[in-house]
């Protein structure tokens, strides 16, 4: 199944959890005093919805600084802040939908060379041709990783080994795009000659 398939298949637990996960990967490396982890709180309450408005207003409010600073930043607190109230699979759909496509055009931003080759990534959620850089191609496949282990039977709502794997993935996935970030900063930061 691509990507859109599985976005259009997956239950409310999913789309929360795979759109929180899209946003948590784009986040910056945190600067000075800033939260290492800032949608933690939200993530913990994928699993069965608990208080997610209330989840979600806590850290749209605890990233105003962040943003500020950081276009990136500014762009994840937008969509924290376009998220549905109500925790159900057609609202959260369209959302978790936003932030997959978000996700895949900070990756192209960032991936070699410079864009991807191409205006925008969502082309490539539907099996389009794999001519995308090495960063968009493996967050298309994170993506579709972390929606088919939770797609898995027996995997229950509020936690199971799906949930988990979700979480290793997006920590791999955020690993590897602040690496990025970290040496393309460095690269605008260092002196011309």
């Amino acid at each position: 199944m691509d990507l859109l398939e599985l976005i259009a298949r997956a239950d409310e637990r999913a789309l929360a959890t795979s759109g929180i996960a899209c946003l948590d990967r784009c986040l910056p490396p945190p600067g000075s005093g800033d939260d290492p982890e800032p949608l933690r709180a939200l993530r913990t309450g994928c699993g069965s919805g608990t208080d997610w408005a209330g989840r979600l207003d806590a850290v749209y409010a605890a990233l105003e600084g962040a943003a500020e600073r950081d276009a990136t930043t500014a762009r994840v607190r937008m969509l924290l802040g376009a998220a549905p109230r109500d925790f159900g699979a057609v609202p959260l759909r369209t959302w978790a939908d936003a932030c997959s496509l978000l996700a895949l055009d900070i990756h192209r931003e960032f991936d070699v060379p410079a864009g991807g080759g191409v205006r925008t990534s969502g082309d490539c959620r539907a099996g389009g041709p794999p001519d995308r850089g090495p960063l968009v191609m493996g967050e298309l496949r994170r993506q579709i990783h972390i929606l088919e282990s939770l797609a898995e039977p027996g995997d229950t709502a509020g936690g199971g080994a799906g949930l988990r794997r979700a979480l290793d993935l997006s920590a791999e996935g955020r690993r590897v795009l602040r690496a990025v970030m970290s040496r393309h900063a460095r690269g605008r930061a260092a002196p011309t000659a």
